[in-house]
């Protein structure tokens, strides 16, 4: 008798963990399914007001009709976009606190910086690389260099005056990469920001600046700037006439991107929702036009794949400031 019921008890313990087993795995299923009941937050790291912003917004406006609950959008800027980028991968990772951000904080700070308080891989999930834009490669329009082949083969002629303006180190990480592919001998010369690195080669203090294309707009539109090369794989919408570096020989295509992000840990089932809904955002034609205007092109791109070009960024920017001699700091 004592063994059947010792029997009967181990039976029943057993019967009664699979049922607890069963209401756990029921419980964070109800709550992911669930997601999101509350209001959503992402974070953008700058100003507001600049393209990365711009995007969060659009995202923020989309999201909030797709999911059924308020997405809204908190600036966090500081420290060269640290500050903000800092506080999402230490968010909890439960889908409700999201980053916008460009491969500025999430590339260019981990090669640059030497002891970021992030790491870009390991503390964030990747969901989706938003859009790209392209750089430009301008000179002042009495420049005697009417192509990119042209400018090197001056700057070569001229090594001892050559030199270039550029308004971040990312940018500059991008032209050092460029006289690495072309053979251009220049010097760099930092400016505090696009507009002060653009008057730059007003003023003729540099021979060319790389700068996005924004803040050049209105001079090239102007005619007082002249654009040798776009840094993407295809000409740009709005610079039809201007060639990319690929078009002219170089084997270098280079865009900046803003990517969507959620803390490491953030459950697989929303990273996927969430990836999903900005791919559907990023093909609405009113999307496309929007961001037509700013030179953006949207992408909507898988999880996987945001993933693996971070990686391979970092690694590839890395060398180029080793092989420069650009020394984090």
């Amino acid at each position: 008798m004592k063994r059947r019921a010792s029997i009967v008890s181990a039976s029943q313990w057993l019967a009664c963990a699979i049922a607890l087993f069963g209401l756990f795995w029921s419980t964070v299923a109800q709550s992911q399914a669930a997601w999101p009941s509350k209001t959503i937050r992402i974070v953008v790291p700058y100003t507001p007001g600049g393209g990365n912003d711009i995007l969060a917004r659009l995202l923020a406006e989309k999201l909030t009709t797709s999911l059924g609950q308020p997405v809204v959008v908190e600036n966090k800027p500081g420290a060269g976009a640290v500050v903000g980028t800092d506080f999402v991968a230490k968010a909890a990772p439960d889908g409700y606190t999201l980053l916008v951000a460009a491969s500025g904080p999430m590339v260019f700070n981990q090669v640059l910086l030497a002891k970021p308080p992030y790491n870009s891989v390991s503390d964030f999930a990747p969901i989706s690389m938003v859009g790209s834009f392209p750089l430009i490669l301008g000179v002042i329009d009495s420049s005697p260099s009417r192509t990119f082949n042209d400018l090197v083969q001056w700057s070569k002629a001229h090594a001892n005056s050559s030199n270039y303006s550029y308004p971040a180190a990312s940018f500059q990480l991008v032209m050092e990469l460029i006289k690495s592919r072309s053979g251009l001998v220049a010097l760099n010369v930092p400016y505090p920001g696009s507009a002060p690195s653009i008057n730059a080669v007003m003023t003729q203090e540099v021979q060319m600046t790389l700068v996005d294309s924004g803040p050049i707009a209105s001079l090239l539109k102007a005619g007082k700037l002249r654009a040798l090369a776009v840094t993407s794989d295809q000409r740009m919408p709005a610079y039809p006439q201007v060639p990319t570096l690929k078009e002219q020989g170089i084997d270098l295509a280079v865009s900046l991107w803003t990517g969507l992000f959620a803390p490491a840990g953030t459950p697989a089932p929303i990273v996927k929702r969430l990836e999903e809904e900005v791919a559907k955002i990023m093909r609405m034609p009113d999307t496309q036009e929007r961001l037509a205007k700013l030179d953006i092109r949207p992408i909507g791109g898988a999880s996987a794949e945001l993933g693996r070009v971070l990686s391979q960024e970092i690694d590839l920017w890395q060398q180029v400031a080793k092989a420069n001699n650009i020394k984090p700091q």
